[in-house]
């Protein structure tokens, strides 16, 4: 059953094409209640990072760009998904913060090290909301680890809208305008490889880098 499941998300994942645009045939409107759903989920439950976000943003671009979805309706809609669900995430991070502040060093736990990331979120956390939009995973756990380190409501709120507009508005536009091109529908499956893999190693790269370069100064 669990490689059941696994076949069908990536199969979906992959394809996610061709799934949206049968659900867009099948049931009409109701997609923008899914879209609304996937996108709110993906960026407000920190347990469910592997949903697809940019490449359903860029699919869903490119049907708009062929008249099979509303652009503005869709543009509006997701970013409004986008913005509550790191708002939601946040929210549950804020709420478990004053109870991680008072955990102990442990086995587990290192109060040192969590007093160092909430003041680096105090200080680039706005940066990391906005870039973090356009990474998988990174996406699910920023604004949850934001609201876990006590970065302020208002700063949140301001860097949240910032990249939830970039995200939505430049990776839909992104696909309305190029996802119809003959060569990029042809090499789809090779693109949402990318937009997935090509992010991901960045982030890696940059953790490698970083923590070299604490190994150095150390």
């Amino acid at each position: 059953m669990p490689m059941e499941l696994f076949a069908f998300l990536l199969d979906f994942i992959l394809h996610i094409d061709r799934h949206l645009e049968s659900f867009v045939n099948n049931y009409g409107l109701w997609v923008y209640a899914l879209l609304f759903l996937v996108i709110f989920v993906e960026t407000g439950l920190v347990v469910m990072p592997f949903l697809p976000g940019d490449s359903l943003l860029f699919v869903v671009g490119a049907m708009c760009g062929v008249g099979l979805m509303n652009y503005p309706l869709v543009v509006g809609l997701l970013f409004a998904a986008a913005v509550l669900g790191n708002q939601s995430n946040y929210t549950i991070g804020h709420y478990l913060g004053p109870k991680v502040f008072q955990w102990e060093d442990s086995r587990f736990f290192n109060k040192k090290a969590f007093d160092q990331a909430h003041a680096f979120y105090e200080r680039y956390g706005g940066i990391t909301i906005v870039a973090a939009r356009f990474m998988p995973f990174l996406r699910t756990f920023a604004p949850f680890v934001a609201g876990v380190s006590q970065m302020t409501r208002s700063k949140f709120t301001f860097y949240d809208i910032t990249g939830g507009a970039l995200w939505v508005g430049g990776v839909v536009s992104a696909g309305y305008f190029f996802g119809n091109v003959p060569f990029v529908k042809t090499h789809l499956d090779k693109i949402i490889w990318a937009m997935i893999l090509v992010p991901g190693l960045l982030v890696l790269f940059g953790a490698w880098k970083a923590r070299r370069k604490a190994a150095q100064g150390s």
